[in-house]
């Protein structure tokens, strides 16, 4: 079973950039520790301080084994502690999601 850990993130919008290179830092950390990174992303039209990101894992142990890694992870710690010293991000939500196997990489169809 494949699961996917849905964060939803409310920005400081002036801080942009910062956040920026907080995902792009986990752009590396991520794969290094055991997780299977989506993705990040930026609000673009709408609301501008909400931002999410994707991460998916084979399953809880498998998220469990990359928490510990995480743990020992220097590049891990030091983008934590930039997070929270900058303040770009004013709130955090987590949700487990499951995805729906035959639903998974659809791509529109196209006609001659």
């Amino acid at each position: 079973m494949t699961i996917t850990c849905f964060i939803r993130y409310q920005i400081d919008p002036f801080q942009r950039p910062a956040f920026t290179r907080y995902a792009e830092a986990w752009g590396r950390i991520i794969p290094r520790c055991g997780g299977n990174l989506m993705g990040y992303f930026l609000p673009h039209e709408g609301s501008n301080d909400v931002a999410w990101g994707l991460v998916a894992f084979d399953s809880l142990a498998a998220y469990e084994r990359y928490r510990a890694a995480l743990k020992a992870d220097d590049e891990g710690r030091a983008n934590f502690e930039m997070a929270q010293s900058l303040r770009f991000i004013l709130r955090e939500e987590r949700t487990w999601l499951e995805a729906v196997p035959s639903t998974l990489n659809q791509s529109r169809e196209v006609t001659p």
